[in-house]
């Protein structure tokens, strides 16, 4: 066990420490809001989306950036808005804390997993478990978020321009999929699964001794 301990404890504690830091951003932020009469610290920013499927370019864009023959220059328009209404502050919302929500969850998943491997050993049930918590909450949770996360920049756009309404379409060309993110949650139920025969034979050696 102390092995194990020795070899997580540089992980675990940057695991930690970042737990802490986010908690501390949040009771930071509450307090803001407090102190600034209730008002949420994130209706300061601007509420903008960028459609970049609808840019394009232009000899008259390229002269005024001065490009070189054979060069140009892609325009890709921002929509943004000044004085966002209740609604749109809550859509500009969903553009982000979904991804914030899954940071905080796999970080919370990963210190009690780390927490559990120092304390009992790698190779144990639970471990392989909290594994595989952790493996399809990066595989599922990445993409309900960032479809959540579209879902928000689509409906938001259409409240911005009338060019463009809020669609499938629109959905599906605000988002970016997180093609890393579950590749990392497939590898971490493979290794779930080596863990779990590895902790199989841990019993049976201890059975056998």
């Amino acid at each position: 066990m102390a092995e194990d301990r020795k070899l997580l404890e540089p992980f675990h504690k940057t695991v930690s420490g970042f737990v802490l830091l986010l908690v501390g951003l949040l009771l930071i932020a509450v307090a803001f809001s407090l102190v600034n009469q209730g008002v949420p610290f994130w209706t300061a920013a601007e509420n903008c989306v960028t459609a970049d499927w609808i840019g394009g370019s232009s000899s008259a864009v390229d002269a005024i950036f001065g490009t070189r023959p054979g060069a140009r220059v892609s325009v890709m328009p921002e929509y943004c808005t000044e004085d966002p209404s209740a609604y749109q502050r809550l859509l500009g919302l969903l553009t982000d804390v979904p991804s914030l929500i899954l940071l905080i969850c796999g970080l919370l998943v990963l210190n009690r997993l780390l927490r559990s491997a120092a304390r009992d050993g790698v190779y144990t049930e639970q471990v392989a478990a909290r594994l595989r918590l952790l493996g399809w909450l990066l595989l599922i949770g990445s993409l309900v978020a960032e479809i959540a996360q579209a879902i928000g920049r689509a409906a938001l756009l259409a409240t911005l321009t009338k060019d463009v309404a809020f669609s499938p379409d629109t959905v599906v060309s605000t988002m970016t999929a997180p093609y890393l993110v579950m590749l990392t949650g497939l590898g971490l139920l493979t290794f779930a699964r080596i863990m779990n025969v590895g902790a199989a034979m841990r019993e049976d050696l201890e059975g056998t001794v």
